[in-house]
């Protein structure tokens, strides 16, 4: 088991995710903002392994405006040895790699013009996997998408959505369980008809709950992973006190972790942890699972 965390690093001074609107779009801007997002996440990879953090979250901002048709400065070219390189490093240090699309990469729509759109941003995720040269263990997370009105229809849309996507693509593709309208049970049913992994969401799956508990749903998550896709991910959050439904806290809820940890044995996983405070919270969760025998911590400098 692995313990990570999503995108940024708060205690650090850079953000990889710097970005700008359209408007702004100039080759001499785009080159900036990437030398800048790539250093800064050499930078978060390092610091990660100082601390034995050894599963990130890669953000969706690395390379800006990347998938908008306007965008055609070659930085997958440009920028390929500094890919290369920190690919290399994630490698050797024994550091998993994941990325997430946003809410709008929505694969069910029945509006041709974002199913392109989404077909366009999940190939520049996965060229930025392909160029850190990261095995098939390095995954893109997504959603069922949108019920509209019809969910079963929406279901095949998604499965038809799959089957049509290139395979260097569709290697990399793993589904989540969402708080609202795919269950763990739908998204293993997604599983059945289009061979994409589940990634399981353990708050979603508190708050749109069906008749797995947690060893359960993670006995069966297990099933749709193969050899050649790693261990299973495993999202970890609780709800913010008092917040609105589906509200992440701001920070590790320590008895409620454990709670966690103690329940989801012997089932290993990587783990990521969707808390507010980043990397504060994920240092506390590696302390608090130091006695777990599934924990791996192999970090070097």
């Amino acid at each position: 088991m692995r313990i990570g965390y999503p995108c940024i690093n708060l205690g650090l001074p850079c953000r990889p995710s710097r970005t700008f609107r359209l408007a702004s779009l100039s080759e001499e801007r785009l080159f900036s903002t990437v030398d800048g997002n790539l250093q800064c996440l050499e930078e978060i990879v390092r610091w990660n392994a100082r601390h034995g953090l050894l599963f990130l979250r890669i953000t969706s901002d690395l390379v800006p405006l990347a998938s908008r048709p306007e965008n055609t400065f070659p930085w997958d070219e440009e920028f390929a040895s500094r890919f290369a390189a920190i690919g290399q490093l994630t490698e050797s240090l024994g550091m998993r790699i994941s990325m997430h699309p946003g809410q709008y990469t929505l694969l069910n729509s029945p509006r041709s013009e974002v199913v392109e759109a989404a077909r366009a941003d999940l190939r520049y995720h996965a060229r930025v996997l392909d160029l850190l040269g990261l095995d098939a263990t390095a995954k893109i997370q997504i959603h069922g998408g949108g019920g509209y009105g019809d969910k079963k229809a929406a279901s095949e849309r998604f499965a038809g959505a799959i089957d049509a996507l290139d395979p260097a693509v569709r290697r990399r593709l793993v589904v989540e369980n969402d708080e609202r309208l795919y269950s763990f049970s739908d998204v293993v049913e997604l599983y059945r008809r289009t061979g994409l992994p589940v990634v399981f969401d353990a708050f979603h799956h508190a708050l749109n709950g069906d008749r797995h508990s947690l060893p359960e749903a993670l006995a069966v998550q297990y099933e749709t992973w193969g050899p050649e896709d790693g261990l299973p991910i495993v999202d970890y959050s609780s709800p913010l006190p008092d917040g609105r439904r589906g509200s992440h806290a701001h920070a590790l809820d320590k008895e409620d972790f454990l709670r966690f940890l103690e329940e989801s044995r012997p089932h290993d996983f990587d783990l990521m942890l969707e808390v507010k405070d980043k990397e504060q919270s994920a240092l506390q969760a590696l302390d608090l699972a130091r006695a777990d025998p599934r924990l791996r911590n192999r970090g070097r400098a």
